[in-house]
């Protein structure tokens, strides 16, 4: 529920989900390419990938507990719970990005150098499951670069302006990945039949998120002032201005 009232859970109305891309990043130390693999998923599909959805609720109640990105908010002694994750995350298009086990030089591509560049490539059929090439089943924390969702962010005659919301679990932090999901929402968004974008509330102290979406062309829209009553890293809470950023999908037609 909004302040507009109900907003529906999904745009994206075709039979199945859309094809599945690889992403390229280069890594940090070495120069060598990693290949991310991203999944449009529903919450039907990742429930067949045994232990999937409970790893993305798990990142996610933490993400919630820091307090630090996020609004939400539960009381001292519990948790967020699965049942609100599912509700919150799943009630719209989800992708998630799988780092793959090999990989070649096709597809999209993620420059680091160029302002994070992305270059037309191929939708690929790749499988995703719940085991790896010998069988074996997947550790999920080793191998989910990231993860978010896609939903409309008004009602009815404004539903075609989405909001998304990301998610880096820690031991992935600075390595990129968070760029690769940014430039995979670009190609995604107007694909699942959405115009353009806004982020409701981007915390000013949120550094890298800030830096980011300014690097990729969002809109800075507004400033709300003291808008998030968030945790502090020695302790404490701080009110913190939010920033509300735009992004006009007219470019990002592929």
């Amino acid at each position: 529920m909004s302040a507009y009232g109900a907003i529906g859970p999904k745009r994206h109305r075709g039979e199945s989900p859309l094809p599945n891309t690889r992403w390229t990043v280069r890594d940090k130390t070495t120069g060598s390419p990693i290949f991310i693999d991203m999944h449009h998923l529903t919450l039907e599909m990742a429930m067949k990938c045994p232990g999937l959805v409970e790893y993305l609720h798990s990142v996610f109640a933490r993400v919630v507990e820091d307090g630090r990105t996020y609004p939400m908010e539960v009381a001292e002694g519990e948790s967020y719970s699965r049942q609100a994750f599912e509700g919150y995350f799943f009630a719209a298009d989800v992708i998630v990005g799988v780092l793959a086990a090999e990989g070649n030089g096709d597809g999209f591509s993620v420059d680091q150098q160029a302002a994070a560049q992305v270059i037309p490539g191929t939708d690929r059929p790749l499988g995703l499951s719940g085991s790896s090439q010998d069988g074996k089943p997947l550790v999920w924390g080793n191998v989910v670069a990231g993860f978010y969702y896609v939903k409309p962010n008004y009602p009815g005659r404004s539903s075609h302006i989405c909001n998304a919301g990301f998610i880096v679990p820690p031991n992935h932090w600075n390595k990129g990945y968070g760029r690769v999901l940014a430039n995979s929402f670009l190609y995604y968004g107007p694909k699942l039949g959405y115009q353009a974008s806004v982020f409701n509330l981007v915390y000013v102290n949120n550094i890298a998120s800030v830096k980011l979406w300014e690097a990729l062309g969002f809109t800075r829209a507004g400033l709300i002032p003291n808008a998030g009553r968030l945790k502090k890293e020695g302790g404490g809470e701080e009110y913190v201005d939010a920033i509300i950023y735009y992004k006009d999908f007219e470019d990002c037609k592929q």
